[in-house]
């Protein structure tokens, strides 16, 4: 999943950035609500956390501005960081777009819990488990785990695998787009080419044969996940 994160607290925006990032998420990081419009006009994100009282442009206006039809993520989740504990503040943020809000401080469990939440319900998902045949991806605990003759059996996967089976899952039984699995894995940090996410697929396809499902690649789009006879015990 593809984070925006709009806060200009360098010492707060690197904590978030670091727990976000360790919990499996490509985060990028702007410092003001002007940066964060320029961006949002052209790239896509999965959802966006934001404080309100960033400089010039406010947290509010600019998710105000965001929910405009010529932004790329017009309709992607919002969370509002907010050191105002005033209703008004609330009703105003939720008024202009944003779908929930934190009063800082708060404790990083529950940015966490309140961020799956919201993406859940941006994907019309009504559980924090994923599944597709007999593989099941617990976001709220992050296991992963196949059913096979009847017991439930891990699946071990690395960090960036785990990005790429829940956006294939998310997608499922749509093929996804190896464009937005990259963007997923790295954001503005280039660190992997896009010849990486061939290697995290092919990983997966030898984590899941074993239980029936297949990854097809789809030319020139990208993997969907499809169900197979399984391998013989």
């Amino acid at each position: 999943m593809r984070l925006l994160l709009v806060e200009d607290d360098v010492m707060v925006a690197s904590g978030i950035k670091l727990g976000l990032s360790n919990a499996g998420y490509a985060v990028d990081w702007v410092g003001s609500g002007e940066r964060a419009e320029e961006v949002l006009r052209s790239e896509v994100f999965d959802a966006a956390i934001i404080d309100i009282g960033l400089p010039n442009m406010d947290g509010l206006e600019l998710t105000r501005r965001l929910r405009r039809p010529e932004m790329a993520s017009q309709h992607m989740p919002v969370l509002i960081l907010t050191a105002r504990d005033a209703l008004h503040d609330r009703v105003q943020g939720l008024d202009l777009g944003a779908d929930d809000y934190m009063v800082k401080p708060f404790e990083l469990p529950e940015l966490l819990a309140r961020l799956r939440a919201l993406l859940r319900r941006s994907q019309a998902a009504t559980s924090a488990v994923l599944s597709f045949g007999p593989i099941e991806l617990d976001t709220a605990n992050r296991r992963a785990s196949a059913q096979r003759s009847g017991q439930s059996v891990p699946i071990e996967l690395g960090p960036r695998e785990w990005t790429v089976m829940e956006y294939l899952l998310i997608n499922a039984p749509k093929p996804a787009s190896k464009d937005k699995l990259l963007q997923a894995l790295t954001g503005w940090d280039k660190e992997i080419t896009p010849n990486a996410v061939e290697v995290y697929i092919s990983r997966l396809r030898g984590k899941l044969e074993p239980y029936g499902v297949a990854l097809r690649s789809i030319r020139g789009f990208g993997y969907r996940l499809e169900l197979r006879p399984p391998e013989a015990e």
